[in-house]
């Protein structure tokens, strides 16, 4: 059966390098997505290539 799911979010303000909040605004432009949704996939990608040792 067909559910419809919604993702639940949680505001939180960090403060970050203004050069690397500049790249980060031209990339997300650049490919077209959010900014907000640029930086999710750069953590969650860091979180799957996590070094744990």
């Amino acid at each position: 059966m067909f559910r419809v799911e919604k993702t639940e979010y949680v505001n939180k303000t960090f403060r970050l390098p203004q050069d690397l909040v500049g790249q980060l605004e031209r990339l997300a432009q650049s490919e077209g997505v959010s900014l907000n949704q640029l930086v999710l996939q750069c953590c969650n990608y860091a979180l799957e290539h996590l070094d744990k040792e």
